[in-house]
């Protein structure tokens, strides 16, 4: 089982410039490295399905810019631009290794035959977030003792711990996180123990649940959670926001500043939404031993334009 908990942290502000520019420099490999995949693709690929009859130059045939040929290169980049000594190998592997996967989830459709979009050029500010693959072990870049974070190329980082680690837990990959209202870091921990299961036949109580938008959820003995309507609720707010943002000049302290103001009203509605499922669930399961729920197409649904917003006003963004 591998589960993940989020802290914030408090790092001084020249630990903060230095975040914002190691996502800078991440944002930058990003483009790079996506850009050597598109020039590639459209060298070699033909814009038709069949050669001329007069000619068909053959052009040379580059290689391809696959993960490992890019891991490769990592070497020849701290060479050329010395700024990328001070990131962590691993990271710049993990950043790479997001790219590979939205590559392919775009180039090769999964079972049921449907595929991503095309990874996009990241503008600056959009690259959030970058990780380390190992923590408290003798080769780790980052350790946690329970109160702080130390990070050998950052110093001590305090630890906002809202909720301890459960005991059996092992970390295996910190995750630091830019968001609205300050920094993150989230662990992912695993549990290698099998949990037990309630045999059937010692099930007492049941319920079956269906969804659905005039009410969140209706059980078959006919209660229901009315749809607490966040976003609705704050359009007036949002809208009053973004008309600020329109008057300010693009890219100025003041515009920064109101699209920040945005950013944390999208994020206290999504924790809305998040604490509102959470208690839901949590009582729910507090109540029965076993819940059927049915298996809905959520994208599929919001398809209908009419529908979608309250669709996801339900859902979880």
């Amino acid at each position: 089982m591998i589960i993940t908990h989020c802290y914030k942290i408090k790092p001084t502000p020249e630990q903060s410039v230095k975040i914002d520019y190691w996502l800078e420099l991440l944002r930058r490999h990003w483009n790079y490295a996506l850009g050597q995949r598109l020039d590639w693709l459209n060298r070699t690929r033909c814009q038709v399905d069949r050669c001329s009859l007069i000619s068909c130059p053959i052009g040379e045939i580059s290689t391809r810019p696959d993960y490992y040929f890019q891991q490769s290169a990592l070497k020849q980049t701290k060479k050329l631009f010395p700024d990328y000594k001070e990131i962590y190998s691993e990271i710049q592997q993990i950043n790479l290794q997001r790219l590979d996967k939205a590559w392919k989830r775009w180039l090769i459709p999964d079972k049921k035959g449907q595929r991503g979009g095309r990874p996009r050029f990241k503008k600056s500010g959009k690259l959030r977030s970058f990780c380390f693959s190992r923590v408290n072990n003798s080769k780790a870049a980052v350790k946690f003792d329970g109160k702080q974070i130390i990070i050998s190329r950052f110093g001590t980082i305090p630890v906002i711990v809202h909720r301890p680690i459960p005991d059996g837990m092992t970390i295996k990959t910190a995750t630091i996180i830019k968001k609205a209202d300050g920094y993150y870091i989230s662990f992912s921990l695993e549990d290698k123990s099998v949990p037990n299961l309630i045999p059937t036949n010692n099930i007492k109580t049941a319920v079956g649940i269906d969804v659905g938008l005039k009410e969140f959820l209706t059980t078959n003995t006919g209660e229901t959670v009315s749809v607490p309507k966040f976003y609705r609720k704050s359009q007036s707010n949002l809208a009053r926001k973004q008309k600020k943002v329109s008057r300010k000049e693009v890219g100025s302290n003041n515009w920064k500043k109101a699209q920040n103001r945005i950013a944390r009203l999208h994020q206290h509605i999504a924790r809305q939404r998040e604490d509102f499922h959470y208690k839901t669930a949590h009582k729910l399961v507090k109540e029965y031993d076993m819940i059927a729920v049915e298996n809905l197409n959520i994208r599929g649904l919001a398809k209908n334009t009419k529908l979608s917003k309250s669709i996801y006003d339900v859902g979880k963004q």
